[in-house]
């Protein structure tokens, strides 16, 4: 007895969010992306857990993980104690806008931070003029790791394939169009044959692989003629306005970077699915007052439809 009350009061509640994560999963591997670890540091985990409750808790069943009677009887106390404690945890304080001075970090790529920034900074000085705010750039591939660690409050990106513990919801959707230098041949009407004849600047953050108008190209059996592949749109203006080359990008993008007079905006002469804009956050930030509030505040801004 003593043996046991001494283990109880020497349990690491880590081991306990990968109680939870193997419980719910029903698999080491998927435990293992939820929580962002390594299989092998969730099978340490859950080995640790079996010496600290007496009990397997969980039997192999081909990649099935089951749970045993006295962990059948041990989950939902626990469950829901960890879930109380969490709701206590980030209702501690609560979030006062006005006179708040807190830091926000928001991941988004660049393209973004041209079309949000600026109703966002307007909205953030208005509503909590104390408060600061950092655009970070964030690999996809490390959005939930990112969100997880609390590097970042939120990110804002494409429709990606994310799953619990990652949060999302829709913010806006952006059609394309195609921009050209005001005295280009085509700047008035352009045939897709014209399109596809032409050369083009593509933006894209990675060295190499198709961006998302010449994936629309492919399911067409079309192919474009790259000239030039850069970073940002930005960039792929001012090529744009100098050169023979094309521009596809955004709609809000182009009202922004891309002024009447320099360039000429055209309708894109394919179809080509628009953008959809995603909010992200993690589960463990959903009652978290000041997170909450941001993303309240990012919702808000878009459904202005980003209004200049």
């Amino acid at each position: 007895m003593n043996q046991i009350h001494t283990r109880s009061e020497q349990l690491d509640l880590n081991l306990l969010k990968v109680f939870e994560a193997v419980y719910r999963e029903r698999n080491l591997s998927l435990a293992a992306q939820a929580l962002y670890l390594t299989p092998s540091a969730v099978s340490h985990a859950l080995a640790r857990l079996r010496r600290q409750f007496d009990d397997p808790l969980f039997v192999r069943d081909g990649r099935r993980m089951s749970p045993t009677a006295a962990c059948q009887r041990l989950a939902p106390p626990l469950l829901e104690t960890l879930a109380r404690l969490r709701e206590l945890l980030q209702h501690r304080d609560r979030f006062e806008p006005g006179s708040s001075r807190q830091s926000f970090r928001i991941g988004m790529p660049e393209a973004t931070e041209t079309v949000l920034l600026p109703a966002l900074m307007r909205a953030l000085r208005a509503q909590a003029p104390g408060a600061t705010l950092a655009s970070v750039g964030l690999p996809r591939r490390d959005l939930g790791r990112e969100l997880a660690a609390g590097q970042v409050d939120l990110a804002v990106d494409v429709a990606l394939p994310v799953r619990d513990p990652v949060r999302h919801r829709p913010l806006f959707e952006d059609g394309f169009c195609v921009v050209a230098r005001a005295d280009h041949p085509l700047a008035r009407r352009m045939s897709l044959k014209q399109y596809l004849q032409a050369r083009h600047v593509a933006v894209s953050a990675r060295a190499t692989g198709q961006v998302i108008e010449d994936l629309a190209l492919l399911h067409l059996g079309l192919q474009r003629d790259i000239a030039l592949r850069c970073r940002s749109y930005h960039a792929a203006c001012a090529v744009a306005a100098q050169s023979d080359a094309l521009l596809t990008l955004p709609e809000s993008l182009a009202a922004r970077i891309a002024p009447d007079g320099a360039l000429a905006r055209l309708k894109l002469p394919f179809a080509l699915p628009a953008a959809q804009l995603h909010l992200y956050w993690h589960a463990n930030s959903e009652a978290d007052p000041a997170n909450a509030w941001l993303r309240g505040l990012v919702s808000e801004v878009c459904g202005r439809k980003l209004e200049r």
